[in-house]
């Protein structure tokens, strides 16, 4: 009988043991499951743009390497499908003569999605603008509203980059490209300059791709230094600057002015990625976790700026991104 009981209790203690060793090893490989590589997309959506639409997709948007101004959806913003183009060539804007799309932003205002757009020749700098874009999806199809304005009229010269923000009930418009960051105030509907209102300088000439992000007591600049576009030799670096006010003045961690060119390094190059710039809105994943699309040239791939991710800490009131570079593989967010 106590034999009996014995190599009941070890065959017991077996089956545990193994169902434990299951257990551990199913966790191990979701783990891997769990965890994404960079870049999220391999081909070229440089400057992007996202949002979440009604239908619970993420929607993004970038620079038309891909003409008439790529748009790829997600639900978790690791997997990513093609749906389609802003434009066609038949809808596209022409206030540029042959003018391309780039740096485009993505908002809810009211009951349309506006998407704001950069229109530029390379080096053209007192005839390219900005202009806007509405649609009722996501996905579009989108209706070009025309120029809000282009250099010469506003008299900022490289008037590219744009992004909206509302801020205590009034909306704004940020732009600007290594000649200056400036802010001005809109109209309800985001389509026009409010009458009345002069550009205001908030950056200095170092920068470009601007983001700004409010959370606690401080404004967040994002923006973007360097070349963007040299392939292997980009020198693209993302920075940040906070100030206690939406125009400023935006200060790195010692005090120095973004206006005099100071600035706090968040993502700089790496021995996998260069050209690391032009990030996207922050996204809140269910977890609370805060993540931060840009693009970048990776050296096993430079034939563009390919689509990267990375998770957004803050430490003492100021975001960091692991090792200031990119992620070779991470945690993917969480989204139930």
């Amino acid at each position: 009988m106590n034999i009996k009981k014995t190599i009941f209790s070890l065959a017991i203690l077996f089956i545990s043991l193994i169902a434990y060793s299951s257990f551990k090893m199913e966790k191990i490989f979701d783990n891997r499951d769990n965890s994404y590589k960079n870049p999220v997309i391999n081909y070229s959506l440089p400057d992007p743009s996202v949002i979440k639409g009604g239908d619970g997709y993420f929607y993004l948007y970038a620079t038309e390497d891909i003409r008439n101004l790529p748009i790829h959806r997600s639900k978790d913003l690791i997997h990513w499908e093609f749906v389609g183009t802003a434009f066609t060539n038949q809808t596209r804007p022409n206030f540029v003569e042959g003018g391309g799309l780039w740096a485009p932003d993505i908002n809810k205002i009211g009951n349309h999605y506006v998407l704001y757009y950069s229109m530029s020749v390379w080096g053209a700098e007192w005839t390219c603008g900005i202009g806007c874009a509405i649609a009722d999806r996501p996905e579009g199809p989108f209706q070009d509203q025309g120029k809000l304005f282009i250099s010469s009229e506003i008299n900022v010269q490289n008037s590219i980059d744009p992004f909206y923000i509302e801020d205590n009930g009034k909306k704004y418009l940020f732009w600007g490209s290594f000649h200056g960051i400036y802010g001005v105030e809109l109209t309800d509907d985001g389509r026009s300059i409010k009458r009345g209102e002069e550009p205001v300088q908030i950056a200095g000439s170092d920068y470009e791709g601007t983001y700004i992000c409010k959370r606690g007591g401080y404004y967040y600049l994002f923006a973007s230094i360097g070349s963007c576009c040299e392939g292997l030799k980009s020198t693209y670096t993302t920075v940040v600057g906070r100030s206690e006010n939406l125009f400023g003045p935006y200060l790195d961690k010692d005090g120095g002015k973004m206006m005099d060119n100071h600035r706090v390094i968040l993502i700089h190059k790496n021995d996998a990625f260069v050209g690391t710039g032009h990030n996207s809105e922050i996204i809140t994943d269910d977890a609370g976790n805060d993540w931060l699309f840009y693009h970048a040239v990776s050296k096993s791939n430079p034939g563009g700026r390919v689509l990267m991710l990375d998770r957004v800490e803050w430490k003492e009131d100021w975001p960091l991104v692991k090792n200031d570079s990119p992620s070779l593989e991470a945690q993917c967010p969480v989204f139930h």
